[in-house]
């Protein structure tokens, strides 16, 4: 019997809208898919252009020039949100920030779709889409004006989402199925300052963004003391992420400590993982290079 795994893509558009930051774009706007971009518009360019090379063929010949439009007509309307939460904030001067994520989801499989929008002012969490429900919810007091507003018409999100952002997801997977479903394997390296400082396990380099980061302890699962980094992109369109945990040199020596790490099914082996002690005696050689790693030592710090 032939099981086939189901997939979920993702379409988004990120919105970042500035106040107070000399020579720095007012306004920016970052189509995404399947986590890999593939348009860009800033207030400073006033243009749409795209990400990849395969985007333009998914696309009419007026798409740049018309979103183009939209994005500069989306921009006086963040300036203007910029401005109601400063004085809903009680705020004068100073450097402001506001940050939309809004976007779909599409299980290839069940044919599943998922719908999500999250707003933050200042770096903070401000007003998100609450998508089983159908409402928006706020943390703070000062979303509470903009929650009552937007729940009158929660169709018109919904909308757009089962007609225009699935519809575009579909067909960006169409067009650029051989990027978009390309798989690049991770680097994997083990780093260490000092005998007494923590250890991270650096993964960068690969595509698609699922990632697993395991520490394990004699074998085990190992949680206490660890830190999971966030998901970052990387400059060609791949991501990395780390995860650190923090053990004293007693532990290393005593105990057999190991990084996993998992991607499209695949699990790093031993010799595929680079460390960069730097001395012999230092307790990541005995737990890492002899132990788990046996590879050849990496000088990267």
């Amino acid at each position: 019997m032939l099981f086939c795994l189901s997939v979920i893509h993702s379409h988004e558009y990120i919105y970042t809208a500035t106040s107070g930051i000399a020579d720095f774009p007012e306004f920016v706007v970052v189509g995404m898919v399947d986590g890999q971009k593939v348009n860009y518009f800033d207030s400073q360019t006033m243009k749409m252009v795209p990400r990849a090379d395969w985007v333009s063929g998914a696309v009419d010949s007026d798409f740049w020039n018309r979103n183009g439009q939209t994005a500069t007509g989306t921009h006086q309307a963040f300036k203007n949100n910029i401005e109601v939460l400063k004085q809903r904030f009680n705020q004068t001067g100073g450097v402001h920030t506001f940050q939309q994520m809004l976007g779909c989801e599409w299980n290839d499989q069940t044919e599943e779709i998922n719908g999500f929008q999250q707003d933050g002012y200042d770096g903070e969490d401000f007003v998100s889409l609450d998508w089983k429900e159908q409402r928006y919810i706020s943390p703070v007091q000062q979303g509470i004006i903009t929650v009552q507003n937007w729940n009158k018409n929660t169709a018109q999100f919904r909308s757009y989402i089962r007609y225009q952002c699935i519809e575009w997801l579909k067909r960006y997977l169409q067009y650029g199925k051989s990027s978009l479903e390309k798989t690049v394997s991770p680097q994997v390296s083990l780093l260490q300052k000092a005998s007494s400082s923590s250890v991270t396990c650096h993964a960068t380099g690969f595509y698609p963004s699922g990632v697993t980061i395991t520490w394990m302890k004699n074998d085990q699962e190992h949680h206490e003391d660890v830190d999971l980094g966030e998901l970052l992109p990387n400059e060609d369109g791949t991501f990395q992420r780390s995860s650190t945990i923090r053990v004293t040199p007693e532990e290393w020596k005593k105990n057999k400590f190991s990084c996993v790490v998992e991607h499209q099914g695949k699990t790093m082996t031993a010799n595929e993982i680079r460390t960069n002690p730097v001395d012999q005696t230092k307790p990541i050689q005995s737990s890492f290079v002899d132990t788990n790693v046996g590879g050849n030592a990496l000088q990267v710090m």
